[in-house]
């Protein structure tokens, strides 16, 4: 199994659709996709939560993924969510996604129902068994519903051989400190206000979705933290700090889309039943934008 180098910004894409939200805009999410890695973004995530990747078809998802990891041609590494409700979509989805290229599969554990720690352990021995490439573990109890302890953690990457790195959403970053106490494991941080404590606490990365509108200040505060600039790091993340508290208080989809399309770049609303940001949310983001 080949151990792709993932740190720094790693930038999530969003999923564009057609005006009516019917069809998935491949050229927008192309022209996203330039964008982000012209910028100098060091990875690139489709089908996270920004890109409405639960909201998709499994024929969509299979578009979306295989699209993605054609346009990056490996000029960054590519890292997929391959979360569903089952295991044995996610093992799917996991399949496709290497066979397709992928570098990296991201996988939460996603459920209607409460699993225990032994279902979540399986969950992830099923894909490991399934692929050959290796596996971010994906903590994000906001979005699915199950928090996984940093012992469960640390069971799963102790019996799961491919699973190899692990991505904290928690907000918790006694969690990250744990982590690097009890394990060499490269973990990424996934809670935008949380930037710079996370690298301090010795994050390999940062998964988010603010590259797609302000590239610079992200790249430049991973750079800062890289040069042991304190000073600058700070400066650099309390600059940008209202704009990642308004994307996520908003909504990833809602508000990156919103300030896509500021910028020039049409990629539809979210789909429903999201919706997309109001005129209200719409004017602060522009002003938000603007002050950074």
């Amino acid at each position: 199994m080949s151990n792709p180098t993932i740190h720094g910004i790693i930038g999530y894409t969003i999923t564009p659709f057609s005006a009516d939200g019917q069809r998935v805009d491949l050229d927008a999410l192309g022209h996203s996709i330039d964008r982000l890695i012209n910028s100098g973004v060091h990875a690139i995530a489709p089908l996270g939560s920004t890109g409405e990747g639960a909201y998709l078809s499994d024929a969509e998802w299979d578009e979306v993924s295989a699209y993605s990891i054609k346009k990056v041609a490996k000029r960054v590494p590519t890292i997929v969510s391959v979360s569903d409700l089952t295991t044995a979509k996610a093992v799917r989805r996991a399949r496709y996604a290497e066979e397709h290229g992928a570098d990296v599969v991201m996988v939460l554990p996603a459920s209607y129902w409460k699993l225990s720690d032994a279902e979540i352990l399986a969950h992830y021995a099923a894909i490991g068994d399934s692929i050959g490439v290796p596996i971010m573990l994906y903590n994000n109890p906001a979005t699915s519903g199950t928090d996984m302890s940093v012992e469960l953690i640390l069971r799963i990457l102790k019996q799961v051989e491919n699973v190899t790195m692990v991505k904290e959403s928690t907000g918790d970053i006694q969690r990250m400190h744990q982590l690097k106490l009890q394990s060499d494991v490269p973990f990424y941080n996934g809670c935008n206000p949380l930037a710079l404590e996370a690298f301090a606490a010795g994050a390999k990365g940062w998964c988010t979705a603010a590259p797609n509108l302000i590239p610079q200040l992200n790249l430049s505060l991973y750079q800062a933290v890289l040069a042991d600039d304190l000073n600058k790091a700070r400066e650099l993340f309390y600059r940008q700090l209202p704009l990642l508290q308004f994307i996520l208080k908003g909504g990833l989809p809602a508000t990156i889309k919103a300030g896509l399309r500021l910028t020039g770049l049409e990629v539809g609303h979210p789909r429903l039943p999201v919706f997309p940001l109001g005129e209200a949310g719409i004017g602060q983001l522009k002003a938000l934008l603007s002050s950074v």
